[in-house]
């Protein structure tokens, strides 16, 4: 298998398709971060309830981790070019949903729509980088993936927070929406002529495609992912302790989904995840890091920028460049980790682990020496080095995941990936919003 990829020739688009991959993974992995700062002219341009704005946010979070699995087989299996172009025109249709919106209802079933078009899209960057890349070349792939995803997370709440200063209070909001429409409408034709076309299948290949779509399986994961993250996005407004005997639930059901895909594979079909690659150390050890790293990596921008805002009186454009030192230091350390990844290995994502861990506790200090308004200068060096030392495991960790993972298998194996991600995403909001909540308590008791 190794030997046939290296022998095949490079798609000399292969960068300007990369471009194209990474533009439009950008725009739907911001529009997890860039509503953030946008709630409060939501709530008043729709007279929108707690409720609905929490449907907002946490809708486009939860269709987007339902769907990243489920898609990244749809594209191993009938072509992740035709996949890649749904998502991204269904993406650009439903940001003009939510810009047109009249009313709260409205505008969350767009953000709805919104997540499952950017799970559908998001597992095919991936398996087009497995595909399109090869060796050291691969690793600065992902190393480019790894910045994308960095500056999308940082960067959402400062380009938020511009679009509604310009835009104003009332109206801005539907900006945050409308700014992904020209570049959905640029992007598609672009997509569409730069991007791989499948291989030519036989009618053979494309029946025994048919047959092996898995459908049970896809359901069972599906309600399984369903179930772990709603207690979890709810923890805050779902009020007792009633929600967690849905993780229970949940348990039972990925049970039950990793029962039935045992089943499945005896029966000499392809199932929607292929369990087998959990006994390749470097993928199940990297989905593993990734699901506590971004358990740990989301909950601090979480925790820092409600921080600034709620505690320091921070706008939102000023609370997104307190974080852009970070975003800037994963940027830098994503290319660099995919140019020396290959060489490197995964010493790279140990040392990235310690330098994030060094730049977290010199924040830690900082924010303790300097408390009042000017905490932002004052972590500005701090969190470049913590940004830094990111860039070094998300990007490298990645790379090093999908390297023994077969071509044809590359999407469905990046989306379990990202979907681990997801979860621990909101494992960590969760957890840092509960430890808040309790410690806000007790100072009022």
């Amino acid at each position: 298998m190794a030997r046939n990829e290296e022998a095949e020739s490079p798609d000399p688009r292969r960068w300007r398709a990369l471009a194209v991959c990474l533009v439009s993974g950008f725009m739907t992995l911001l529009d997890v971060s860039i509503v953030n700062v946008a709630l409060p002219s939501i709530r008043t341009g729709l007279h929108a309830s707690v409720s609905d704005l929490q449907w907002v946010l946490s809708g486009y979070a939860l269709m987007f981790g339902l769907f990243l699995v489920p898609a990244g087989r749809l594209g191993d299996a009938r072509g992740r070019r035709a996949v890649f172009l749904a998502g991204l025109g269904l993406f650009t249709l439903a940001s003009a949903l939510a810009g047109l919106s009249p009313g709260p209802g409205w505008l969350a079933c767009a953000r709805l729509l919104q997540g499952a078009a950017g799970g559908l899209l998001n597992p095919q960057v991936a398996g087009f980088i497995q595909q399109l890349f090869r060796g050291a070349e691969r690793g600065r792939a992902f190393g480019l993936l790894g910045a994308t995803i960095g500056l999308s997370t940082a960067v959402g709440p400062l380009l938020g927070g511009a679009i509604i200063g310009v835009a104003g209070p009332t109206e801005g909001w539907r900006w945050v929406f409308y700014v992904n429409v020209p570049i959905g409408l640029v992007l598609l034709p672009v997509a569409r002529r730069l991007l791989p076309a499948p291989h030519t299948q036989t009618a053979g290949t494309s029946a025994a495609v048919s047959r092996n779509f898995d459908p049970v399986g896809v359901l069972l994961l599906g309600t399984g992912v369903l179930l772990v993250l709603l207690p979890l996005i709810h923890e805050r407004d779902w009020h007792g302790s009633a929600k967690w005997l849905l993780v229970a639930a949940a348990l039972v059901v990925l049970g039950a989904f990793v029962g039935w895909e045992r089943r499945y594979v005896r029966t000499g079909r392809q199932p929607v995840v292929d369990l087998t690659l959990f006994r390749v150390r470097s993928y199940a050890l990297g989905v593993a890091i990734g699901l506590v790293y971004f358990a740990g990596f989301t909950a601090i921008f979480f925790i820092f920028t409600l921080y600034v805002q709620s505690g320091l009186g921070y706008s939102a454009l000023l609370a997104g460049l307190a974080v852009t030192p970070f975003a800037l230091g994963m940027a830098a350390g994503s290319a660099l980790g995919g140019r020396a990844v290959i060489r490197l290995g995964r010493p790279m994502v140990t040392a990235g682990l310690a330098v994030v861990t060094l730049g977290l506790i010199a924040t830690d200090v900082a924010v303790r020496l300097d408390p009042g308004h000017s905490v932002g200068l004052a972590t500005m060096l701090p969190l470049l080095v913590a940004g830094l030392g990111s860039g070094f495991v998300i990007a490298p960790n990645q790379a090093l995941s999908l390297q023994e993972v077969p071509v044809q298998g590359g999407g469905s194996a990046a989306g379990v990936l990202q979907t681990g991600q997801r979860i621990g995403s909101a494992i960590g909001i969760a957890v840092i919003d509960f430890l808040a909540g309790r410690r806000t308590a007790g100072a009022r008791a």
